[in-house]
């Protein structure tokens, strides 16, 4: 089965930077889509960024652009989210998710989710 596991999440101040790290197991990583989403206390989860199988487009949310960059390395199964200048709304638990698409948008339905990792960027 798949499995998706997030690390590198926690505690930062208001312009700080994180970089999550999710690795894939279970299939070829290579042949699908991977994606960013986030859920904010009392908020429902919303799309972050996504990337095509081969790294050739990325997608992300427009109150991230400029901030945040999806990546992955398909030798080693991951995808990573570097987000830089962090903002106190930034605040949330992120999860990675993988489609069965080799390219995915915004409202593309991910297959499979990890557990999620929390972000907390105080003021």
């Amino acid at each position: 089965q798949v499995q998706l596991v997030e690390s590198g999440g926690g505690l930062v101040q208001a312009g700080g930077s994180l970089r999550l790290s999710c690795a894939a197991s279970g299939r070829t990583f290579s042949n699908y889509a991977m994606g960013w989403f986030r859920q904010a206390p009392g908020k429902e989860r919303e799309f972050v960024a996504a990337i095509t199988y081969n790294s050739g487009n990325t997608v992300y949310t427009d109150s991230v652009k400029g901030r945040f960059t999806i990546s992955r390395d398909n030798a080693k199964n991951t995808v990573y989210l570097q987000m830089n200048s962090l903002k106190p709304e930034d605040t949330a638990v992120y999860s990675c998710a993988q489609y069965s698409t080799t390219v995915a948008a915004r409202s593309t339905r991910p297959t499979y989710w990890g557990q999620g990792t929390q972000v907390t960027v105080s003021s």
